[in-house]
């Protein structure tokens, strides 16, 4: 399974060493010697390095300053990787159910400290502290004492079964057969007759006591934003976040999207991923390029300021706000790691980052510049630690650059 948090990347890290659409316009008088600079830097890094794909974008508050496409989509079809090339985007997916339970919240769907069993078509409960509720909240903040155990890798099913002898077909992929909707799923896997549940699917800590990252409390937090709008998560967030920022090539299936613009993942030029999907498609599966994910960084810059308009400014000042105690991280009291709604505080600023079989991405802003950085690329960096060497060097670039844009 490789749905890693924050803490995990940094680990690995420690351990390893033509403006189209409604894309915002880039800055008139950024130095076309940076951007020049930038571009041959970046095209050095995926030319001479294991990364197949690469996407990254500067922007200050909701302006882009930068946002190119560097290597292959699809090596086969000699497709190359642009700044409107789509793939999944892993753990930055989750942000969008932060936005969207504060938007059911707006709406007087839900409140977030309310238990998740009122939304629910079956009844979740740690069965070490059964008289405490889980509550929508503890869910966001991955407070909730839910773990994910091995049957989390199930939730990644392929799309066919007939692959080519270049397809890498990882060993917990499930088979077309094994799908289920997300409700079955997690009734499966959270009730004590579900097929795929083990005791070790909660903690032997009460609700609401410790942060421990889990997809799978993300995931039943989108059901229960199901229940409370009646309304599919898919349907809601396009409805709600994706059409109102005109994220025109932006869905959560292939089926919302324009399926030739989709990145292969690779684990390296000559073996391609086996496609797949996600039965937990809000924890990870959103589809977006860095072209459409840079008018989201931008509303989200724009929020934490308070001109944000999917969001109420109170929905934003929710969303921004640091969640969890020091007891909550650990007995940690560190100003700079904490938790909004779905919303990393950390080293590299505020946002997420998401990492699945073949893909690695990072979206952050600083709060105190209002810079944001995103960077995407189509390949496996668990198989390769080189390929994770890269992309942070890639990223340290950006960070470089972002005042010479500026």
């Amino acid at each position: 399974m490789k749905k890693y948090a924050y803490l995990t990347l940094l680990i690995v890290l420690i351990i390893s060493c033509k403006n189209t659409g409604n894309t915002p316009p880039t800055v008139a008088n950024a130095s076309n010697s940076a951007l020049d600079s930038l571009t041959m830097a970046l095209d050095s890094i995926v030319s001479n390095g294991p990364i197949i794909g690469l996407s990254a974008a500067i922007l200050k508050k909701d302006t882009v300053l930068y946002n190119q496409g560097f290597g292959y989509a699809n090596i086969v079809d000699s497709m190359a990787y642009t700044h409107q090339t789509i793939q999944n985007i892993g753990s930055i997916s989750k942000t969008f159910i932060g936005i969207a339970l504060l938007k059911a919240q707006e709406l007087g769907k839900l409140q977030l400290d309310d238990p998740v069993n009122e939304y629910l078509p079956f009844q979740v409960s740690n069965p070490k502290y059964k008289s405490t509720s889980i509550t929508l909240r503890q869910l966001a903040t991955h407070t909730s004492s839910i773990n994910d155990t091995d049957w989390y890798g199930k939730s990644y099913v392929m799309l066919s079964k007939e692959h080519s002898e270049n397809t890498k077909v990882l060993d917990y992929f499930s088979g077309p057969e094994s799908t289920m909707s997300m409700s079955d799923y997690l009734r499966n896997v959270l009730t004590p007759k579900g097929s795929m549940y083990e005791p070790e699917t909660f903690a032997n800590i009460r609700p609401g006591t410790l942060a421990e990252y889990t997809n799978i409390g993300a995931t039943l937090a989108a059901l229960a934003i199901e229940g409370a709008t009646g309304m599919t998560f898919d349907a809601f967030t396009t409805k709600h976040i994706l059409r109102p920022l005109n994220m025109l090539n932006s869905g959560w299936s292939n089926d919302a999207i324009d399926i030739s613009k989709r990145a292969k993942s690779y684990v390296h030029k000559d073996t391609v991923i086996a496609d797949y999907r996600l039965l937990t498609y809000p924890d990870g599966g959103m589809i977006t390029s860095t072209r459409d994910l840079s008018l989201y960084l931008g509303e989200l810059i724009k929020g934490y300021n308070g001109n944000g308009t999917l969001l109420s400014k109170e929905g934003y000042t929710e969303l921004f706000t640091k969640q969890l105690s020091a007891n909550q991280l650990g007995g940690e009291d560190d100003n700079d790691s904490n938790m909004g709604i779905f919303m990393d505080f950390g080293k590299y600023g505020v946002g997420h980052n998401g990492g699945d079989p073949g893909v690695l991405t990072f979206m952050y802003f600083d709060p105190q510049t209002s810079i944001g950085k995103i960077l995407f690329i189509n390949t496996d960096y668990d198989s390769n630690v080189e390929v994770i060497k890269s992309f942070f060097r890639t990223w340290k670039l950006l960070e470089r650059y972002e005042q010479k844009l500026n």
